[in-house]
């Protein structure tokens, strides 16, 4: 899941702290970085993308990057429709394992930790530090439905989502809690956790 780094149209909480382009080159940068963890992880990938990339930050790389990939536009007019929608795109293909654009620090080891978690049955649900999650693996895509009715983007989201998901008959595995970036504060947070990478490249050019 993720949106075009366009600017003004992307990471603009961050925006209002660092300007509308920079936090554009951030998402883009983050971007990256996740869709470089899918690839190495899975044979696999789907993106569902909200936007045009024409014109986005680092277009070039981020199109060279998404070559082998199927793109799906979102759907949806909540976040939880849209993230529904994704899952339903991808039915039939086995286990399935969504992140969005907001947890660069997110590693190759990470989703397939994930992936075979879901393939023992049930669901897999990455907490975030700010109340939602990072990821969710299912073993039944067409679990994701409970997402429709799912209040998103709130600090009891996660807890929501694991409710909705044990409603429908599905266990439910607890992956490990990685913070969103979204603000100062948490971008900074994530690249004192990182070594290498273009969101930390990136955080370090816009931050200097």
């Amino acid at each position: 899941m993720a949106k075009a780094p366009v600017a003004g149209q992307v990471k603009t909480r961050l925006g209002q702290s660092i300007g509308m382009q920079a936090a554009a080159r951030v998402a883009a940068a983050a971007l990256l970085d996740t869709l470089a963890a899918c690839r190495a992880a899975f044979d696999e990938c789907h993106l569902a993308l909200a936007g045009d990339l024409g014109g986005s930050e680092h277009e070039g790389q981020v199109r060279a990057a998404l070559e082998g990939w199927t793109i799906h536009p979102q759907h949806g007019a909540s976040l939880g429709e849209r993230l529904a929608r994704a899952h339903a795109d991808v039915a039939g293909r086995g286990p399935t394992v969504q992140i969005g654009m907001d947890t660069p620090q997110a590693t190759a080891g990470d989703l397939l930790e994930v992936a075979a978690m879901a393939g023992e049955g049930g669901a897999v649900l990455g907490p975030a530090s700010d109340g939602g999650w990072w990821v969710l693996a299912l073993e039944d895509s067409s679990a994701a439905g409970v997402l429709t009715g799912v209040p998103m983007s709130r600090s009891d989201t996660f807890t929501r989502t694991r409710e909705a998901l044990w409603a429908a008959g599905q266990t439910v595995a607890v992956a490990r809690e990685l913070t969103d970036v979204d603000t100062v504060h948490e971008a900074r947070q994530v690249a004192d956790t990182l070594t290498e990478g273009r969101f930390l490249d990136a955080w370090r050019e816009v931050s200097a």
